[in-house]
């Protein structure tokens, strides 16, 4: 995996994470619950800071891209107990970038 690469499923993935966000809010219910929510913030926090500084080649991103890996896993968890198409697409976005980020740190 190149970091290219990363830095672009970090970038689709804050993306993902951003509608199913707003679509979260939207819905209410078990949508808007506390844990779902915190965990699409960190992920879409976490995957922008992380594109960001594989972009700009920090000393710090393998570290960042662990830290990233493991929101990216919480959000999936978190959209997948809640169900329906727009979790799922989200779920999947996050364990594609969970695995590139990984894939990075592991490299570094």
């Amino acid at each position: 995996m190149d970091m290219k690469t990363c830095i672009n499923q970090c970038r689709a993935c804050e993306q993902v994470c951003l509608e199913t966000l707003a679509h979260c809010l939207q819905q209410g219910g078990k949508h808007g619950e506390a844990v779902l929510i915190n965990a699409l913030l960190d992920c879409i926090q976490l995957c922008g800071s992380c594109a960001d500084l594989m972009t700009r080649n920090s000393p710090l991103h393998a570290e960042h891209c662990l830290l990233c890996a493991e929101a990216c896993r919480r959000c999936a968890e978190a959209c997948e107990a809640v169900g329906g198409s727009e979790m799922k697409r989200c779920a999947e976005a996050c364990r594609a970038c969970e695995r590139c980020c990984r894939e990075m740190h592991n490299h570094c």
